[in-house]
């Protein structure tokens, strides 16, 4: 089974950016890019890729384990960016800190499961539209393809949606049969509380403590 690890949004968080990509899938070059549906608008902390059905409980006592050692923390959904000319996505603010650290620790735990390692640092957002192959495209269509996602950035830019809670953890099936993708939590783990009673360590100061 194709698997990932995620934390999801509250529906209040989600309506907020539905709210405010509507207008913006109406700009030029929107047309252009395939928009992903609310149901995938997720945090994902790792791809595990085909996992063996055999070896979920050991995945899952791994996963058990990190969320019993890290906090609760508040997030928003805020500003957008874009990778290359190929991907615009919403960002997170907030106790960013925790998700990141968060996201080692489930790389971590999974690793020996899965054998799989992520080569890139954890950049924590929401995909909301990839743009089609460019793949044999000239410089020039890249540049125009490029400069049309820098407009729906910009259009998201000031976008600050409603705070909310990251409490808990998701392990989240991933089924692309049949066209769209279909997500499925087999499993889900709360964050601990003491994160939600003392606010983190660091809470109020906007970033990483010391």
């Amino acid at each position: 089974m194709r698997l990932f690890v995620a934390v999801l949004p509250p529906v209040r968080a989600l309506q907020g950016l539905f709210d405010a990509v509507a207008p913006v899938r109406e700009l030029p070059g929107a047309e252009r890019l395939r928009w992903t549906g609310v149901e995938g608008w997720h945090l994902t902390l790792a791809f595990l890729g085909e996992v063996p059905a055999e070896r979920l409980p050991e995945l899952e006592a791994g996963l058990a384990a990190v969320a019993e050692v890290h906090p609760v923390h508040r997030l928003r959904i805020a500003g957008a960016g874009r990778f290359g000319d190929r991907v615009l996505w919403a960002g997170i603010e907030g106790q960013d800190w925790a998700l990141r650290r968060l996201a080692e620790a489930v790389a971590g735990a999974t690793a020996e499961v899965t054998g799989a390692t992520d080569d890139y640092a954890f950049h924590p957002h929401l995909t909301l539209a990839r743009a089609g192959s460019s793949r044999g495209h000239r410089r020039a269509v890249q540049r125009v393809a490029a400069a049309e996602l820098d407009g729906l950035v910009a259009a998201l830019a000031d976008y600050r949606g409603p705070e909310w809670e990251a409490a808990e953890l998701h392990l989240v099936r991933s089924d692309l049969g049949g066209g769209a993708a279909h997500y499925e939590t087999l499993r889900r783990w709360p964050l601990a509380e003491w994160g939600r009673a003392a606010g983190g360590p660091g809470a109020g100061a906007g970033g990483s403590p010391g």
